[in-house]
């Protein structure tokens, strides 16, 4: 065993925020604390736990995380718990590297060789999703997710929803599985019109259809469609998430391992949905510690699913050469085979992280803000 005898975090393109625990003898582990346009949040909550956790033993993440979410009194929410998913992270991948396995095998052993996957897709257009789609199909991709709509005002004409269902059978015409993130921005009057507009065509799963702070209307909405009910990127800890199954309003649960509380608490909750019958797909369109960190989870979970990843996504393109397979050192393990991709071997998250290209980018990378959205009347649109 030996002692936290650091814990570092950068800032990288295009918008996530890692973190590095090093202990005494040398060796480190990596996390990642990202919080899409909240990076700098994040890092004033991290500059307090890491003056609580110098001098802790590594060993005992379970000790660090209850010390995390019990002795600060207040707790829970985005940011706190994505600083605490970052530093779990990163002492899960230091405790599998030290004893030289995945953490998978830290969690029981793994149920499955390898994941199934999807990606991310934009375009508000048929032609658009089209051209994206065969370049998914040509990376290997059997699934794909994509925005249902552009933003919407809470009463919109009903016409607004005719090219939702026309980019759903698009993408469907290629042989494509295919999801619809509603993204929150819709609310009740759409929503249910849009849901059951889109039953017919039968989507992979309809991603949060309304905001989580409405649980009473996702419950009435889930029980008038057949389609999957898909939601959790904005519930943090199992607490959040609890309602949600005791009602039966969602089929497939999707926290973010950043988000969370890491490793730990996403396992949790992946056991308490199974319980209630609900899989498991984790979120992530972030970076690859988190993708690497989601997979070990997946790959001891029984009722997991599918897997994210955000592979050549809109915001990693607009940052330029940054990507999910930037900052790692081998590429291939996030390669896309039919659909799938292996199981990580090596030891803790089971990738190599390029440290140095993140020293030298976090150098001059400047905190993410969330995109604006606004109406005609001016009025603000959720994202």
């Amino acid at each position: 065993m030996a002692k936290i005898k650091s814990i570092e975090y950068f800032r990288v393109l295009p918008r996530w925020l890692f973190v590095k625990i090093t202990d005494e003898d040398g060796q480190n582990g990596w996390g990642e604390s990202t919080l899409e346009g909240h990076t700098e949040a994040i890092e004033g909550t991290l500059n307090g736990l890491i003056r609580r956790f110098q001098g802790y033993e590594a060993d005992d993440i379970e000790y660090i995380w209850q010390t995390s979410w019990r002795l600060g009194f207040y707790r829970g929410g985005p940011v706190f718990m994505s600083a605490i998913s970052g530093i779990d992270i990163a002492l899960w991948d230091l405790k599998g590297s030290r004893l030289g396995v995945p953490v998978y095998q830290l969690l029981g052993g793994k149920v499955r060789n390898k994941l199934s996957v999807y990606s991310w897709i934009g375009g508000d257009r048929p032609a658009d999703v089209e051209a994206a789609g065969k370049e998914r199909l040509a990376q290997g991709f059997k699934a794909v997710k994509m925005n249902a709509t552009e933003d919407m005002h809470w009463l919109d004409s009903p016409s607004v929803l005719d090219s939702s269902v026309e980019r759903l059978k698009t993408v469907k015409a290629l042989g494509l599985d295919a999801a619809l993130d509603f993204h929150g921005r819709l609310h009740k009057p759409m929503a249910k019109q849009l849901a059951r507009a889109l039953e017919p065509h039968r989507p992979l799963f309809l991603e949060e259809p309304l905001l989580s702070e409405h649980p009473e209307a996702i419950e009435h909405l889930s029980s008038q469609v057949s389609c999957p009910i898909a939601l959790g990127e904005r519930l943090y800890n199992r607490w959040d998430v609890k309602r949600f199954l005791e009602d039966g309003s969602v089929d497939i649960l999707q926290p973010d391992i950043s988000h969370c509380g890491g490793v730990s608490e996403l396992r949790r909750i992946a056991s308490m949905a199974e319980t209630y019958d609900v899989a498991l797909a984790p979120h992530c369109p972030l970076g690859p510690i988190a993708l690497a960190a989601c997979m070990q989870v997946d790959l001891a979970t029984p009722n997991f699913a599918i897997q994210e990843m955000s592979l050549g996504m809109h915001y990693n393109i607009e940052a330029g050469e940054y990507d999910v397979t930037s900052y790692i050192k081998d590429a291939s393990v996030f390669d896309v085979k039919d659909g799938y991709v292996d199981a990580l071997k090596a030891p803790g998250l089971g990738i190599e992280v390029d440290e140095e290209m993140v020293r030298r980018v976090s150098a001059n990378t400047e905190p993410w803000q969330c995109k604006e959205f606004y109406g005609p009347d001016g009025g603000i649109r959720e994202w």
